[in-house]
């Protein structure tokens, strides 16, 4: 279940949704501030394997517990998994998420296309962070002036910016928004910080069917840093967050999208 070696260090992270793209960026990431990384998926594939790899080639240990985050009757068990793996969790990383699969008029959406959205992005995100913060408050652990453990939400600019070709994920994203809040709030005075972080068009598989429409705004200047968003860029915003780099601060937004969030005139 676990590759790598060397002393165990006292971090360590389960990130949902870990075996490419911004997941992997966010497991690397959290290598290099001293984590051991748990990822989390829904298949184990070469994907996976390579993920593995890269966060042992950064110095740490690396472990894959299967399951998808929708099931939450199997939460237990991933929770299990992954508290055994390396030790108790320093920090949940809740990036595994799915695109909405209804790109059109907000009238057409579909129940089932919006209850197989909503079970992952909200609903599992939910309850697997419930079942590890119950685990985290029975460790031992920091305060609400020392918080050394953290809970890290990926979103979306869509939190915020409606988006009606895509209402089932906005309403997704907004949920997980206050969701963030909610935690921050019940989990600060036990030592544990919460974060969203919003990505904005980051270039990855799930913009890959838009990649020629949002090509075509970057080169206009549609976004204010004319570039795409890079997996990387997600992952070293999660890793400063997870490391404690910002200790007064929990249940903030950090938008991680060049500028497009920006209101202007």
């Amino acid at each position: 279940m676990s590759v790598g070696g060397g002393d165990q260090p006292s971090r360590r992270a389960l990130v949902t949704g870990g075996r490419r793209g911004i997941g992997r960026a966010i497991a690397f990431a959290l290598v290099e501030h001293g984590f051991d990384v748990v990822i989390n998926d829904l298949e184990r594939d070469n994907a996976v394997e390579e993920t593995l790899a890269g966060i042992v080639a950064r110095g740490g240990r690396s472990a894959f517990v299967k399951g998808n985050v929708a099931a939450v009757e199997d939460h237990e068990k991933l929770v299990d998994a992954a508290w055994s793996a390396f030790g108790p969790l320093t920090c949940l990383v809740n990036n595994a998420g799915v695109q909405t699969t209804h790109r059109g008029d907000m009238l057409d959406v579909p129940v089932d296309a919006f209850d197989r959205l909503i079970s992952t992005n909200l609903r599992g995100s939910f309850f697997l962070t419930q079942a590890i913060a119950r685990r985290m408050l029975a460790e031992p652990g920091g305060d609400a002036k020392h918080p050394d453990r953290s809970i890290i939400f990926i979103s979306s600019g869509n939190a915020v910016v409606a988006t009606p070709a895509q209402a089932d994920y906005c309403i997704s994203k907004s949920g997980i928004a206050m969701m963030s809040t909610l935690y921050a709030l019940r989990l600060a005075e036990h030592g544990i910080a919460v974060h969203e972080v919003r990505p904005g068009i980051i270039h990855t598989d799930m913009t890959a069917d838009v990649r020629e429409k949002y090509e075509n705004w970057v080169q206009s200047g549609g976004f204010p840093q004319r570039r795409w968003g890079q997996p990387e860029d997600i992952g070293k915003t999660v890793g400063v967050l997870a490391a404690g780099l910002l200790p007064y601060s929990t249940g903030d937004a950090f938008h991680v999208d060049g500028g497009i969030h920006i209101r202007r005139t």
